[in-house]
């Protein structure tokens, strides 16, 4: 915006400056100005000259002194150059007023030969400064740039002293001659060199500056057409050249103060305003951040003494397995439509905020009742009942909410984010769209964090074993493998159920190293048992996700079969059907296992969403039938109707399949009915220890 200000007023400059050189020929040629008093005129070229020497130095100072630890190329070199203008704008100012210099009385056409040298000096140093590429120095270059300018003012004053009384006269009895006119172009082409080499460097973005320094340049330039235009020194068009060149040195002066000062505050104000916004705005959706948050909040609650103020935390559900399935950049562009809709459908003082993640918050101030804010709440939520458009495809998405209002749950504002976000995650584990904060989720927050800082050093305190359930053979009951279940026993708590503790390891990834303790275990307590001279049988192990899908699962296993003695076949290893969601690396991945001569099986099988044509493809063994349809098996016609399906499917396949979950006589004569090959369940065992495992089965 400042620089299109700058562009008008340096069009503005040219054109006045046309403008008044048109009139003031036409002035000339109509009214024949007489040639003025030479006392008046020199009184004035004085003040002048007096001022241009000042404005000089002031020049200097600024682009010397000022900012010098971020000197640029074009400030170090410009203040050296009017440094010199300003020594022969001095030189002049003495000259005018008969002042003799190291012994030397200087002449009137010496005042005329500084005059054009201060112009030449003003005009080519610009042209040959921005002609350059503009770029930071150090500041030893800052020293040798002035010890080689003051070397340069003392030989050329040397040599214009010497020299002085052989120099052309530029005017004879006050009338300007030829050598003056030519001088006076040649002046003239340098400015418009040094405005085209400016135009030319900034010719993609100007910096106000580099404008200003043009009109200066164009004033130079107008004041030596007037110059050149004028037949004796003390013509009005003289006058004015020496008035418009003065004008000049004033709009330098503003130019450098631009480039000096006003430009680099203006660049740290911009950096820190940005600074400033990054710290209190998400990157992502712009929105105020939980910074921005908690300092509004602070604000509300020491205005508004005991007014209810609601604080609410949106949380979108299944965003991660949204942001892997569509890809970051996807979700990304989910919060962001997101924070977007909600923006858009605030009331009036309700403020929201970005929590980072797949969060949001929003301010209710003022409440009138609980009720009426989960109503809000409420519809805030239908909003997404509406899909998002992503890559022009439609997504259906929702989201809960968990609500704290001030003062009742929560005297400060990170007391209220913390119980809003604890309402949330309550709400989202328990599948509720919006929960108001009690302080018994807060209790139940705190046992699962200590829980889960108690399985991080169950592990290391050998607080971990393992159960076995037997696999039997439907037709013949024989027993022809186990399956390895994790087990842990708290020290204080006693036996925590796997539903609780596994789902924390998963979340923390505490399950990896639990799961290679598990494989380790299972496998040495299957060889001693072999060892033994027992019957040799499989022992099946589940497999985690995060275990799955690490790129060295194969090797990893291998090294512990080798070191342990076991023979692969020997070892059945169980995953989901969610693993093989990504059907190229799940492929991989069971290639690699079934290349150590492990047994493949899918777990919980018709629970989730494999494909029957990768499934045929799958290098698995076995399906094991969900527990959850042969529960009902008997009185449900549907869940008879899977498993009669999925078990004449494997047969197809030429897979082996298990049915878990068996518990009565009922649902295994089913299940022989429909040749299932095995099962597994309390009809035959619970879960046992070893030792149990080994008396019951293994002596039989």
């Amino acid at each position: 915006m400042r620089t299109r200000v700058e562009e008008k007023r340096t069009i503005k400059a040219a054109l006045w400056g046309i403008m008044l050189f048109a009139a003031v020929q036409l002035a000339e040629s109509v009214f024949k100005f007489q040639v003025m008093d030479k006392d008046a005129f020199r009184t004035v070229f004085i003040l002048l000259s007096s001022c241009c020497a000042a404005a000089s130095f002031a020049i200097f100072s600024q682009g010397w002194l000022l900012f010098s630890h971020k000197l640029s190329r074009y400030r170090l070199y410009t203040a050296a150059l009017f440094l010199c203008v300003a020594v022969v704008d001095l030189l002049q100012s003495l000259s005018l007023v008969g002042v003799s210099c190291f012994g030397y009385a200087l002449s009137e056409n010496d005042a005329m030969w500084l005059l054009v040298l201060s112009k030449l000096f003003f005009s080519v140093g610009i042209l040959w400064i921005y002609s350059l590429k503009d770029s930071m120095v150090s500041l030893a270059h800052k020293n040798v740039v002035l010890t080689t300018t003051c070397l340069l003012m003392l030989l050329s004053a040397t040599a214009f002293a010497i020299w002085q009384h052989v120099l052309p006269l530029l005017a004879n009895h006050g009338e300007i001659n030829l050598l003056m006119k030519v001088l006076g172009l040649g002046i003239l082409a340098a400015c418009l060199g040094g405005m085209a080499s400016i135009v030319y460097r900034g010719r993609k973005e100007r910096a106000t500056s580099l404008l200003i320094i043009i009109r200066a340049l164009i004033y130079v330039a107008i004041g030596q057409g007037l110059i050149i235009s004028a037949n004796h020194t003390y013509d009005i068009n003289y006058l004015l050249g020496i008035l418009c060149g003065s004008l000049s040195y004033y709009l330098m002066l503003k130019g450098v103060y631009r480039l000096t000062i006003e430009d680099p505050f203006r660049e740290q104000q911009r950096i820190e305003a940005k600074m400033n916004y990054l710290a209190f705005h998400d990157d992502l959706t712009g929105l105020p951040n939980k910074r921005r948050l908690t300092q509004r909040l602070d604000k509300l609650m020491q205005g508004r003494g005991q007014t209810q103020t609601g604080i609410v935390v949106f949380n979108v559900n299944r965003f991660k397995t949204i942001n892997d399935s569509l890809g970051h950049q996807a979700g990304d562009r989910l919060l962001q439509l997101v924070g977007d809709r909600l923006k858009r459908n605030l009331l009036s003082k309700e403020e929201v905020f970005s929590m980072g993640g797949d969060e949001f918050a929003l301010i209710m101030p003022s409440l009138v009742s609980v009720e009426s804010a989960m109503g809000r709440i409420r519809e805030l939520l239908e909003l997404f009942e509406k899909p998002v458009t992503i890559d022009d495809y439609d997504y259906h998405i929702s989201l809960c909410a968990g609500m704290a209002v001030y003062p009742e749950d929560g005297d400060t504002a990170e007391q209220l984010i913390q119980h809003a976000d604890t309402a949330v995650h309550h709400a989202k584990e328990f599948g509720i769209d919006v929960r108001h904060f009690v302080p018994s989720m807060q209790r139940k927050a705190k046992e699962r964090l200590k829980l889960e800082n108690d399985l991080r050093k169950a592990l290391e305190r050998s607080e971990f074993y393992l159960e076995y359930q037997p696999l039997v053979h439907l037709e013949t009951t024989e027993i022809v493998g186990m399956e390895a279940l994790l087990r842990w026993k708290h020290p204080k708590r006693g036996n925590v159920p796997p539903q609780e503790f596994i789902p924390l390891a998963e979340e923390n990834g505490l399950i990896v190293p639990l799961g290679e303790w598990v494989l380790r275990t299972a496998c040495q307590q299957n060889k001693r048992w072999q060892e033994a001279g027992y019957k040799p049988i499989c022992v099946s192990i589940n497999l985690s996700m995060r275990q799955f899908l690490q790129p060295q699962l194969a090797d990893e296993i291998g090294q512990i079969l080798s070191e342990i003695g076991l023979d692969p076949k020997y070892v059945e290893l169980e995953i989901t059907e969610s693993m093989t969601f990504d059907k190229e690396t799940a492929f991989e991945q069971l290639r690699r296992l079934k290349e150590l001569g492990v047994f493949i099986s899918i777990d919980d099988f018709g629970t989730g969403y494999s494909s029957l044509h990768y499934l045929k493809n799958m290098p698995i063994d076995r399906l094991k039938i969900d527990r959850s349809f042969v529960h009902e098996v008997m009185s449900d016609h549907n869940d008879a109707a899977i498993v009669s399906t999925i078990t004449s499917m494997a047969h197809h396949l030429q897979l082996k399949v298990t049915a878990e979950g068996v518990e009565n006589e009922e649902q295994l004569l089913f299940l022989r009915e429909q040749r299932c090959h095995e099962g597994q369940g309390y009809y035959f065992s619970k879960p046992i220890l070893p030792e149990v495992f080994e008396k019951t089965f293994l002596l039989q």
